[in-house]
């Protein structure tokens, strides 16, 4: 029995290696110019070993911002219970959303996920992996100012209406900064959604924070 749990500890630990490696490479790379190759040379293991665990260079793709994203939600999880209002942990996941934490662990940026929706439009296995994931960030939203409307915080907007527009917001202003944008850096797209949250559910917000350091979101 130790020893199956031992193997099954090696083989989470190498999985876990191969994915930290294909973030890195696709990161730096782009997606179509990544091989499955210059992952398995990062982690420093064969490319057959990557195949046997990932099939595909699509399901390398998805599960690595699989990675990435569950990483992001437990750090957020653990941000936010330290925030007693619901405004104040709405603000805490746009800003990791928008602000880079040149630290974050695993490394993370949103071109992983100019990757993921260009090849979710031609391949419907991608494409519903996306779907789940903006399922799971429009459920935190929504949750979130239901929260808030429950505690009287925010004002008597369709949570799910309001949902989709910051999301829809956020992944647009997303493009912009992954694009080094020079009029829309990730400080001004923090404040420009913090804004758009807060005009929205009627609750005072300033620009105090938007030059602390957070990590973005995949």
């Amino acid at each position: 029995m130790r020893a199956q749990a031992n193997n099954a500890g090696t083989a989470d630990q190498r999985r876990e290696q191969m994915l930290r490696a294909a973030l890195d490479v696709i990161a730096e790379r782009g997606y179509a110019d990544s091989r499955i190759a210059d992952v398995a040379e990062r982690a420093g293991t064969s490319p057959a070993l990557v195949i046997y665990y990932f099939k595909t260079k699509d399901q390398l793709l998805t599960e690595a911002i699989r990675f990435s994203e569950d990483t992001w939600y437990e750090a957020g999880t653990r941000r936010m219970a330290a925030i007693p209002t619901a405004a104040g942990k709405l603000e805490e996941i746009v800003a990791m959303s928008c602000l880079p934490e040149a630290d974050s662990e695993p490394p993370s940026s949103w071109a992983l996920w100019l990757d993921l929706w260009a090849q979710a439009l031609r391949h419907p296995e991608v494409a519903g992996v996306r779907q789940k994931f903006d399922e799971r960030w429009r459920e935190l939203i929504c949750s979130l100012v239901l929260e808030g409307q429950d505690a009287g915080e925010f004002g008597p907007v369709d949570p799910l209406d309001f949902t989709v527009l910051l999301s829809a917001l956020l992944d647009g202003l997303a493009v912009q900064i992954a694009l080094a944008d020079p009029v829309v850096d990730a400080s001004r797209a923090f404040e420009l959604a913090m804004r758009f949250a807060a005009a929205q559910l009627g609750f005072p917000w300033t620009a105090s924070r938007a030059g602390r350091g957070f990590r973005a979101r995949s």
